[in-house]
């Protein structure tokens, strides 16, 4: 078993609807039910039972970075759709590795860890292959993202993900943040998917 997965029920014995320790076991959809020792989840069920593929038992928190810039042409001014005459938005989205779709850059949270800093976390280590860069570059990547996530990110959902990893006592949840880059600044940063 990962050394970040929970025991089986029965070894160990949870606080659920409470932050237990440093892992937080509180639904963004509020008090979930606990059946023989176990979590329900709040949805319903779903046909599988324990923790399946899921790190914990009851919800699994994520966190998922929507990084957004207005799409500029060779002279940085917003370019115009051309039916709808309105600006056209672009949005950072990584390929993964592990089955070739499109997906959001964003993870799991980590025991002890606040939503802000996973956000940013993911983000580098998902659509800007930080971890791999040189380091004058990552001193460089690291500084201009720091600036973008200490802007006001807008938080554009919160709460039960339907997830086909989710079972009848293990589910996902998210935290959705758009970090709109208005300044364009993402221009200068070379996107490249990292650990998936």
């Amino acid at each position: 078993m990962p050394e970040w997965a929970d025991p089986d029920i029965g070894s160990f014995h949870p606080q659920f609807n409470a932050v237990d320790g440093c892992v937080d076991r509180t639904s963004f959809e509020g008090s979930y039910k606990i059946e023989n020792g176990k979590p329900l989840n709040p949805l319903g069920r779903t046909g599988v039972t324990g923790r399946g593929l899921l790190g914990r038992w009851g919800p699994n928190h994520a966190a998922d970075p929507i990084v957004t810039r207005w799409k500029v042409d060779a002279k940085g001014a917003k370019m115009n759709h051309a039916v709808s005459k309105r600006p056209i938005l672009q949005f950072v989205s990584i390929k993964r590795k592990d089955c070739g779709e499109w997906a959001i850059p964003g993870g799991m949270v980590d025991a002890g860890e606040q939503v802000s800093l996973t956000l940013q976390r993911e983000f580098s280590e998902e659509a800007l292959n930080s971890l791999d860069a040189p380091a004058t570059e990552r001193a460089k990547t690291h500084e201009r993202i720091t600036k973008l996530f200490k802007s006001s990110g807008l938080q554009v959902f919160k709460g039960y993900v339907d997830d086909p990893r989710n079972t009848d006592n293990a589910w996902m949840e998210t935290v959705a943040v758009n970090f709109h880059d208005e300044s364009g600044f993402s221009l200068f940063i070379v996107l490249q998917t990292s650990d998936l």
